[in-house]
Protein backbone atom coordinates (compact mmCIF):
# COMPACT_ATOMS: atom_id res chain seq x y z
CA UNK A 1 0.00 0.00 0.00
CA UNK A 2 1.36 3.41 -0.97
CA UNK A 3 2.00 5.97 1.77
CA UNK A 4 1.24 9.69 1.66
CA UNK A 5 4.96 10.27 2.08
CA UNK A 6 5.75 8.35 -1.11
CA UNK A 7 2.90 9.95 -3.05
CA UNK A 8 4.04 13.42 -2.02
CA UNK A 9 7.70 12.70 -2.74
CA UNK A 10 6.83 11.45 -6.22
CA UNK A 11 4.73 14.56 -6.85
CA UNK A 12 7.73 16.85 -6.26
CA UNK A 13 8.64 17.20 -9.98
CA UNK A 14 5.15 18.57 -10.69
CA UNK A 15 5.35 20.86 -7.65
CA UNK A 16 8.69 22.21 -8.87
CA UNK A 17 7.25 22.79 -12.35
CA UNK A 18 4.39 24.79 -10.81
CA UNK A 19 6.79 26.86 -8.76
CA UNK A 20 9.08 27.57 -11.70
CA UNK A 21 6.09 28.83 -13.70
CA UNK A 22 5.07 31.20 -10.91
CA UNK A 23 6.38 34.51 -9.58
CA UNK A 24 9.20 35.16 -12.10
CA UNK A 25 8.89 38.93 -11.71
CA UNK A 26 9.01 38.72 -7.91
CA UNK A 27 12.28 36.74 -8.00
CA UNK A 28 13.69 39.11 -10.61
CA UNK A 29 12.79 42.18 -8.55
CA UNK A 30 14.40 40.77 -5.40
CA UNK A 31 17.51 39.75 -7.35
CA UNK A 32 17.81 43.19 -8.90
CA UNK A 33 17.36 44.90 -5.53
CA UNK A 34 20.08 42.74 -3.96
CA UNK A 35 22.39 43.44 -6.86
CA UNK A 36 21.86 47.19 -6.70
CA UNK A 37 21.95 47.38 -2.90
CA UNK A 38 23.86 44.36 -1.56
CA UNK A 39 23.11 43.43 2.05
CA UNK A 40 25.67 44.11 4.74
CA UNK A 41 24.85 40.72 6.24
CA UNK A 42 22.71 37.70 5.39
CA UNK A 43 21.04 35.35 7.86
CA UNK A 44 18.66 32.41 7.66
CA UNK A 45 15.80 31.56 10.01
CA UNK A 46 14.54 27.96 9.96
CA UNK A 47 14.20 24.65 11.78
CA UNK A 48 14.23 20.98 10.76
CA UNK A 49 14.04 20.16 7.06
CA UNK A 50 13.53 23.85 6.32
CA UNK A 51 16.84 24.62 8.03
CA UNK A 52 18.55 22.13 5.72
CA UNK A 53 17.05 23.97 2.75
CA UNK A 54 18.33 27.22 4.23
CA UNK A 55 21.78 25.63 4.54
CA UNK A 56 21.72 24.86 0.81
CA UNK A 57 20.83 28.45 -0.08
CA UNK A 58 23.50 29.73 2.31
CA UNK A 59 26.16 27.60 0.64
CA UNK A 60 25.17 28.82 -2.81
CA UNK A 61 25.25 32.46 -1.68
CA UNK A 62 28.66 32.06 -0.07
CA UNK A 63 30.18 30.04 -2.91
CA UNK A 64 28.71 31.99 -5.82
CA UNK A 65 28.28 35.53 -4.44
CA UNK A 66 31.05 35.65 -1.85
CA UNK A 67 28.80 36.81 0.97
CA UNK A 68 28.89 35.15 4.38
CA UNK A 69 25.59 33.77 5.65
CA UNK A 70 24.71 33.09 9.29
CA UNK A 71 22.11 30.67 10.62
CA UNK A 72 20.30 32.64 13.32
CA UNK A 73 20.02 31.07 16.79
CA UNK A 74 16.38 32.15 17.19
CA UNK A 75 16.54 32.14 20.97
CA UNK A 76 18.65 35.31 20.70
CA UNK A 77 15.38 37.06 19.88
CA UNK A 78 12.73 34.86 21.48
CA UNK A 79 14.43 34.12 24.83
CA UNK A 80 17.37 36.49 25.30
CA UNK A 81 15.74 39.58 23.74
CA UNK A 82 19.06 40.53 22.17
CA UNK A 83 18.92 43.90 20.42
CA UNK A 84 20.69 42.85 17.24
CA UNK A 85 21.60 45.61 14.78
CA UNK A 86 19.29 45.25 11.77
CA UNK A 87 20.66 47.91 9.44
CA UNK A 88 21.58 46.46 6.06
CA UNK A 89 20.61 42.89 6.96
CA UNK A 90 18.81 40.42 4.72
CA UNK A 91 16.86 37.73 6.60
CA UNK A 92 15.62 34.61 4.82
CA UNK A 93 13.01 32.50 6.64
CA UNK A 94 12.03 29.01 5.48
CA UNK A 95 8.92 27.14 6.64
CA UNK A 96 6.34 24.71 5.29
CA UNK A 97 3.53 25.85 7.58
CA UNK A 98 4.63 29.37 8.51
CA UNK A 99 3.19 28.79 11.99
CA UNK A 100 6.16 28.50 14.36
CA UNK A 101 6.52 31.44 16.77
CA UNK A 102 10.33 31.25 16.77
CA UNK A 103 10.39 32.02 13.04
CA UNK A 104 7.68 34.67 13.15
CA UNK A 105 9.13 36.71 16.04
CA UNK A 106 12.63 37.19 14.54
CA UNK A 107 11.17 38.02 11.13
CA UNK A 108 8.98 40.72 12.72
CA UNK A 109 11.96 41.96 14.75
CA UNK A 110 14.21 42.32 11.72
CA UNK A 111 11.53 43.94 9.57
CA UNK A 112 10.67 46.48 12.27
CA UNK A 113 14.39 47.19 12.62
CA UNK A 114 14.78 48.04 8.94
CA UNK A 115 16.18 44.78 7.57
CA UNK A 116 14.93 43.27 4.32
CA UNK A 117 12.91 40.19 5.21
CA UNK A 118 12.04 37.26 2.95
CA UNK A 119 9.88 34.21 3.68
CA UNK A 120 9.67 30.99 1.67
CA UNK A 121 6.44 29.30 2.75
CA UNK A 122 4.03 26.68 1.49
CA UNK A 123 1.13 28.42 3.26
CA UNK A 124 0.85 31.89 1.73
CA UNK A 125 -1.72 33.05 4.30
CA UNK A 126 0.37 32.06 7.30
CA UNK A 127 1.61 34.35 10.10
CA UNK A 128 5.18 34.07 8.82
CA UNK A 129 4.10 35.25 5.38
CA UNK A 130 2.33 38.20 6.99
CA UNK A 131 5.46 39.08 8.96
CA UNK A 132 7.85 39.21 5.99
CA UNK A 133 8.29 41.96 3.40
CA UNK A 134 8.92 39.58 0.47
CA UNK A 135 6.98 36.30 0.32
CA UNK A 136 7.70 33.44 -2.07
CA UNK A 137 5.11 30.68 -2.07
CA UNK A 138 6.50 27.19 -2.61
CA UNK A 139 3.48 26.05 -4.67
CA UNK A 140 3.98 22.49 -3.38
CA UNK A 141 0.30 22.00 -2.57
CA UNK A 142 -1.03 20.50 0.69
CA UNK A 143 1.48 18.24 2.42
CA UNK A 144 -0.27 15.75 4.71
CA UNK A 145 2.54 13.39 5.65
CA UNK A 146 4.40 14.49 8.77
CA UNK A 147 7.72 13.90 7.00
CA UNK A 148 8.31 16.80 4.60
CA UNK A 149 9.38 15.81 1.08
CA UNK A 150 7.97 17.88 -1.76
CA UNK A 151 8.01 21.07 0.33
CA UNK A 152 11.70 20.53 1.13
CA UNK A 153 12.54 20.04 -2.55
CA UNK A 154 10.47 23.13 -3.39
CA UNK A 155 12.46 25.12 -0.80
CA UNK A 156 15.75 24.02 -2.36
CA UNK A 157 14.49 25.18 -5.76
CA UNK A 158 13.28 28.51 -4.37
CA UNK A 159 16.70 29.12 -2.84
CA UNK A 160 18.43 28.38 -6.14
CA UNK A 161 16.02 30.74 -7.92
CA UNK A 162 16.97 33.58 -5.58
CA UNK A 163 20.66 32.97 -6.24
CA UNK A 164 20.13 32.81 -10.01
CA UNK A 165 18.20 36.10 -9.88
CA UNK A 166 20.74 37.81 -7.61
CA UNK A 167 23.66 36.64 -9.73
CA UNK A 168 21.72 37.15 -12.98
CA UNK A 169 23.00 33.75 -14.06
CA UNK A 170 21.21 32.66 -17.23
CA UNK A 171 22.95 29.26 -17.18
CA UNK A 172 21.56 28.45 -13.73
CA UNK A 173 18.14 29.79 -14.76
CA UNK A 174 18.11 27.52 -17.82
CA UNK A 175 19.09 24.52 -15.71
CA UNK A 176 16.29 25.29 -13.25
CA UNK A 177 13.75 25.44 -16.06
CA UNK A 178 14.48 21.83 -17.08
CA UNK A 179 14.98 20.56 -13.54
CA UNK A 180 11.52 18.89 -13.32
CA UNK A 181 12.60 16.49 -16.09
CA UNK A 182 15.70 15.47 -14.13
CA UNK A 183 13.64 15.10 -10.95
CA UNK A 184 11.19 12.80 -12.74
CA UNK A 185 14.13 10.64 -13.82
CA UNK A 186 15.63 10.75 -10.32
CA UNK A 187 12.38 9.57 -8.74
CA UNK A 188 12.56 6.38 -10.81
CA UNK A 189 16.13 5.36 -9.94
CA UNK A 190 16.54 2.04 -8.16
CA UNK A 191 18.06 2.41 -4.71
CA UNK A 192 16.71 -0.92 -3.45
CA UNK A 193 20.28 -2.18 -2.90
CA UNK A 194 20.35 0.05 0.19
CA UNK A 195 17.48 -1.77 1.91
CA UNK A 196 19.23 -5.01 2.99
CA UNK A 197 22.19 -2.95 4.20
CA UNK A 198 20.17 -0.48 6.27
CA UNK A 199 17.16 -2.52 7.47
CA UNK A 200 18.96 -4.17 10.42
CA UNK A 201 20.87 -1.04 11.49
CA UNK A 202 20.20 1.18 14.47
CA UNK A 203 22.90 3.80 13.73
CA UNK A 204 24.44 5.32 10.64
CA UNK A 205 26.68 8.09 9.32
CA UNK A 206 25.50 10.14 6.35
CA UNK A 207 28.37 11.99 4.67
CA UNK A 208 28.23 14.92 2.28
CA UNK A 209 30.11 18.12 1.61
CA UNK A 210 29.63 21.47 -0.10
CA UNK A 211 26.25 21.87 -1.76
CA UNK A 212 25.52 18.22 -0.92
CA UNK A 213 25.85 18.69 2.84
CA UNK A 214 22.32 20.08 3.09
CA UNK A 215 20.81 16.89 1.67
CA UNK A 216 23.04 14.73 3.89
CA UNK A 217 21.56 16.59 6.87
CA UNK A 218 18.05 16.08 5.50
CA UNK A 219 18.67 12.36 4.89
CA UNK A 220 19.90 11.88 8.46
CA UNK A 221 16.76 13.57 9.80
CA UNK A 222 14.47 11.41 7.67
CA UNK A 223 16.27 8.23 8.77
CA UNK A 224 15.68 9.27 12.38
CA UNK A 225 12.05 10.31 12.12
CA UNK A 226 10.69 7.69 9.72
CA UNK A 227 12.97 4.68 10.35
CA UNK A 228 14.06 5.00 13.97
CA UNK A 229 17.75 4.91 12.98
CA UNK A 230 20.13 7.16 14.89
CA UNK A 231 21.66 8.73 11.79
CA UNK A 232 24.22 11.52 12.04
CA UNK A 233 25.23 13.79 9.16
CA UNK A 234 28.87 14.82 8.85
CA UNK A 235 31.01 16.59 6.32
CA UNK A 236 33.34 14.18 4.55
CA UNK A 237 36.17 16.21 6.08
CA UNK A 238 34.68 16.56 9.58
CA UNK A 239 34.11 12.83 9.99
CA UNK A 240 37.88 12.35 10.28
CA UNK A 241 38.00 14.54 13.39
CA UNK A 242 36.83 11.91 15.84
CA UNK A 243 33.64 10.28 14.53
CA UNK A 244 35.53 7.89 12.27
CA UNK A 245 36.83 6.08 15.37
CA UNK A 246 33.42 4.34 15.37
CA UNK A 247 33.85 2.97 11.84
CA UNK A 248 34.73 -0.71 12.03
CA UNK A 249 33.10 -4.14 11.94
CA UNK A 250 30.38 -3.34 9.40
CA UNK A 251 29.49 0.16 10.67
CA UNK A 252 27.12 1.59 8.00
CA UNK A 253 27.78 4.78 6.05
CA UNK A 254 25.71 6.47 3.37
CA UNK A 255 27.95 8.77 1.31
CA UNK A 256 26.51 11.38 -1.05
CA UNK A 257 28.93 12.27 -3.86
CA UNK A 258 27.19 14.32 -6.56
CA UNK A 259 29.26 16.23 -9.09
CA UNK A 260 31.34 19.19 -7.92
CA UNK A 261 34.60 20.07 -6.19
CA UNK A 262 33.81 17.85 -3.20
CA UNK A 263 33.12 14.68 -5.19
CA UNK A 264 36.65 13.26 -5.44
CA UNK A 265 37.22 13.60 -1.70
CA UNK A 266 33.90 11.94 -0.88
CA UNK A 267 34.66 8.98 -3.11
CA UNK A 268 38.07 8.70 -1.44
CA UNK A 269 36.50 8.74 2.04
CA UNK A 270 34.00 6.07 0.94
CA UNK A 271 36.89 3.85 -0.13
CA UNK A 272 38.81 4.58 3.08
CA UNK A 273 35.81 3.79 5.29
CA UNK A 274 35.22 0.55 3.39
CA UNK A 275 38.86 -0.43 3.88
CA UNK A 276 38.47 0.23 7.62
CA UNK A 277 35.62 -2.29 7.76
CA UNK A 278 32.65 0.03 7.21
CA UNK A 279 29.61 -1.04 5.19
CA UNK A 280 29.51 1.78 2.64
CA UNK A 281 26.72 2.88 0.33
CA UNK A 282 27.93 5.48 -2.18
CA UNK A 283 25.44 7.62 -4.12
CA UNK A 284 27.22 8.93 -7.21
CA UNK A 285 26.45 9.55 -10.90
CA UNK A 286 26.17 6.53 -13.17
CA UNK A 287 29.59 5.39 -14.36
CA UNK A 288 31.46 6.55 -11.24
CA UNK A 289 34.35 4.20 -10.40
CA UNK A 290 34.95 3.12 -6.83
CA UNK A 291 36.85 0.41 -4.98
CA UNK A 292 35.42 -3.08 -4.68
CA UNK A 293 33.32 -3.50 -1.57
CA UNK A 294 31.50 -0.17 -1.86
CA UNK A 295 27.82 -0.56 -2.80
CA UNK A 296 26.89 1.99 -5.50
CA UNK A 297 23.60 3.88 -5.70
CA UNK A 298 22.91 5.77 -8.95
CA UNK A 299 22.39 9.53 -9.27
CA UNK A 300 20.87 11.62 -12.04
CA UNK A 301 22.80 14.68 -13.20
CA UNK A 302 20.99 17.95 -13.86
CA UNK A 303 21.72 20.92 -16.11
CA UNK A 304 24.00 22.43 -13.45
CA UNK A 305 26.10 20.62 -10.85
CA UNK A 306 24.84 22.96 -8.11
CA UNK A 307 21.35 21.52 -8.68
CA UNK A 308 22.46 17.88 -8.54
CA UNK A 309 21.81 17.62 -4.76
CA UNK A 310 18.13 18.34 -5.44
CA UNK A 311 17.95 15.34 -7.77
CA UNK A 312 19.84 13.31 -5.15
CA UNK A 313 17.27 13.86 -2.42
CA UNK A 314 14.50 13.10 -4.93
CA UNK A 315 16.06 9.63 -5.34
CA UNK A 316 16.62 9.24 -1.59
CA UNK A 317 13.02 9.80 -0.47
CA UNK A 318 11.42 6.69 -2.08
CA UNK A 319 14.21 4.55 -0.63
CA UNK A 320 13.80 5.86 2.92
CA UNK A 321 10.02 5.46 2.68
CA UNK A 322 10.47 1.81 1.68
CA UNK A 323 13.03 1.35 4.47
CA UNK A 324 10.60 2.71 7.05
CA UNK A 325 7.94 0.20 6.01
CA UNK A 326 10.50 -2.63 5.93
CA UNK A 327 11.42 -1.78 9.54
CA UNK A 328 7.75 -1.87 10.58
CA UNK A 329 7.11 1.89 10.79
CA UNK A 330 4.31 3.96 9.27
CA UNK A 331 6.27 6.68 7.41
CA UNK A 332 3.26 9.02 7.49
CA UNK A 333 2.99 9.00 11.28
CA UNK A 334 6.44 9.09 12.94
CA UNK A 335 6.27 8.46 16.71
CA UNK A 336 5.77 11.56 18.88
CA UNK A 337 5.84 14.02 15.95
CA UNK A 338 3.25 16.39 14.45
CA UNK A 339 3.08 18.11 11.09
CA UNK A 340 3.27 21.61 12.57
CA UNK A 341 5.85 22.16 15.30
CA UNK A 342 5.49 25.36 17.33
CA UNK A 343 8.60 26.22 19.32
CA UNK A 344 9.63 29.44 21.04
Amino acid sequence: MSSLMLEEALSAPDAVARQLAADPLSYARLGQALLERPPAGVLTIARGSSDHAAHYLAYLVMARLGRLVTSLPMSLITLYQSRLHCEGLLSLAFSQSGQSPDLIAPTKFFREGGARTVAFVNAAGSPLAAAAEHVFELHAGPEKSVAATKSYIAQLVAGARVVAAWQQDDVLRAALNVLPIALEQASKLDWSAALPVLQPQDRLFVLGRGTGQAVAMEAALKLKETCGIQAEAFSGAEVKHGPMALVRDGYPLLVFAPRGPAQAGLIAIAEEMSARGGRVLLAAPLGTKCATGVQMLPLVTTGNEDLDPIALVQSFYPMVEALARARGFNPDVPPNLAKVTKTH
